[in-house]
């Protein structure tokens, strides 16, 4: 008996969806977390949702340039550079206030 092989092409809006799942789960943990490294990991998700489109993009609209994968190693460094300032002053407020929870943290009163 012969079987018949489906091949399923993977096209661009397969990365788009992607990539918009992926944002919409880094917006919603961006929302809903209350520690602050949780809402750090959420912005670098989103980050990563909008370089899979910049790929995406690129390899299906202009398919021999390399613009999209420099933009997104451009917000690769761009996201590094955050995490390290982010974590730098995660570190600082949690010396100060002996907690990483958003909610607790009032800098602005004196």
């Amino acid at each position: 008996m012969a079987e018949t092989v489906t091949t399923c092409a993977v096209g661009l809006q397969h990365y788009l969806a992607l990539g918009s799942i992926l944002f919409a789960i880094g917006i919603f943990g961006v929302l809903t977390r209350r520690n602050i490294i949780g809402i750090l990991m959420s912005v670098e998700l989103m980050f990563n949702a909008a370089n899979i489109n910049l790929v995406a993009f690129n390899r299906f609209v202009h398919g021999g340039d390399l613009w999209g994968q420099g933009f997104a190693i451009f917000v690769i460094t761009l996201a590094a550079a955050e995490a390290v300032v982010g974590l730098a002053l995660v570190l600082a407020i949690y010396r100060t206030m002996k907690t990483t929870y958003v909610e607790k943290m009032n800098l602005l009163k004196g």
